[in-house]
């Protein structure tokens, strides 16, 4: 039984459930930057309410052309995955495409079933063994720093 105001999960037919809820798609500002920059990354609020909470943050990683993280940062986030963060790029990155990822942070389970089991009163991994952990949704978006 789904608890009362939770999203039901893909396998839950209950009514009401319009399948999965992942995190809003975000934009960024510009496509190349160069060290020392700032590029601003967007996202509107979900439709499908996801519930990320009152202090809801978002989590921004940039990994240079060799996969190696040169910035990792935290900004407000809407309950609804709403944000706008500016990303400053670190004056050490090396020229070449980098990668910007932005999830939300601190979610007690990831997966790729859109299903926030958080709200649905799922405990994180390692607290119910009856639960799988899968491979988890990181969007990213390409960057090219500039010399």
């Amino acid at each position: 039984m789904t608890p009362t105001g939770a999203v039901p999960s893909p396998s839950d037919p209950s009514p009401g459930y319009t399948g999965p809820c992942l995190p809003p798609p975000f934009t960024l500002s510009a496509r190349t930057a160069k060290p020392g920059g700032t590029v601003t990354l967007t996202a509107s609020d979900s439709t499908c309410h996801p519930r990320y909470g009152q202090n809801a943050q978002i989590e921004v990683s940039i990994m240079d052309s060799n996969m190696v993280e040169i910035f990792h940062g935290l900004g407000p986030m809407s309950d609804d995955g709403g944000f706008t963060f500016e990303l400053a790029v670190p004056g050490t990155a090396e020229p070449g495409t980098a990668t910007v990822m932005a999830w939300p942070h601190n979610l007690d389970w990831c997966d790729d079933t859109g299903v926030n089991n958080r709200i649905n009163g799922v405990g994180a991994p390692g607290q119910d063994p009856g639960l799988e952990l899968v491979d988890c949704i990181n969007p990213a978006k390409p960057l090219q720093i500039e010399p």
